[in-house]
């Protein structure tokens, strides 16, 4: 596993590139703020966690396990749980791909782990060893600065579905073609694919910003508000381009049924043509013993 930890200290001191014991220290002192960020995890790396901070086994499962996880909080008592979806930028594909980032948020720390890079990550870690800002206010502020960037870089894949699926409904007003259907197909299916992690991760950020968690504290709760207002509004887009993603899909259809139906009176136009003469070719292409004709 990749492991960076960092803790700022009561008097602002900011320590970076912590060993095991250094965390271990930072987190007994129950001072400051400790961050600690993990990738590629394994089963080590999970008993570490487990047996360092004391997490639930479960949760510890669910945070090396390489397997998807709809997002979800849960409370502990003493530190929550939460699993949070954003962008796999780092996948080569048509179709969008997530990624997962689980953290564990505590009154003293945050651990997050994730299996891809995410952007979100190191810019949060950028601001860290520039001025230590999104640590000088607490685990809540902190936490909130990883979902908000996580949230945050869905827009710029939104724009970009949007842009081709203004090229799809000119395709298929102008030249529907098999790519274009494949096209339509890749869109719908990313769609869904942002409707599936934007439904469950807007309940989850209702309850971070309704004050239902002690350790997310009322100064931290109007900015959970505000990143609710962005997945709501993620799933507004996002719905619109599955709308109108269905709706080109009825054009196309159409589109090629319209086009078969010029091919069929095409065809019918040419067999009126040719099917008088066709009839006399055939009567008179057959070998009659006396054909009266013959002697006209």
């Amino acid at each position: 596993m990749s492991i960076s930890a960092c803790c700022l200290t009561p008097s602002g001191e900011l320590r970076s590139r912590l060993s095991h014991e250094e965390i271990r220290s930072c987190l007994t002192s129950k001072t400051g703020l400790l961050w600690v960020d993990a990738a590629e995890t394994t089963e080590e790396d999970g008993k570490f966690l487990e047996h360092t901070f004391h997490f639930h086994h479960l949760a510890v499962e669910d945070f090396v396990s390489s397997k998807v996880h709809p997002p979800k909080i849960d409370d502990f008592g003493d530190y929550l749980f939460m699993i949070v979806h954003g962008i796999n930028h780092a996948a080569e594909t048509d179709i969008v791909e997530t990624a997962e980032l689980a953290m564990f948020v505590g009154p003293s720390y945050v651990v997050s782990g994730h299996r891809y890079p995410l952007y979100s990550i190191d810019y949060v870690k950028k601001l860290v060893e520039d001025d230590g800002r999104p640590m000088r206010r607490g685990a809540d502020f902190l936490a909130y600065a990883l979902v908000d960037g996580l949230i945050d870089n869905i827009l710029p894949t939104i724009d970009a579905m949007a842009e081709r699926t203004e090229e799809i409904e000119e395709e298929v007003i102008r030249n529907p073609q098999r790519p274009t259907l494949e096209a339509i197909l890749q869109l719908k299916r990313s769609a869904l694919r942002l409707h599936r992690i934007a439904a469950p991760q807007r309940d989850v950020l209702n309850r971070l910003s309704r004050g239902e968690f002690r350790l997310i504290g009322e100064e931290a709760r109007i900015f959970y508000r505000d990143i609710y207002d962005h997945i709501m509004r993620i799933e507004d887009l996002n719905q619109s381009l599955r709308d109108r993603g269905s709706d080109a899909l009825s054009t196309y259809l159409s589109s090629l049924a319209n086009r078969q139906n010029e091919t069929m009176r095409v065809m019918s136009i040419v067999a009126t043509i040719l099917l008088p003469m066709m009839l006399v070719a055939g009567i008179y292409g057959m070998n009659f013993k006396h054909m009266p004709e013959l002697e006209w």
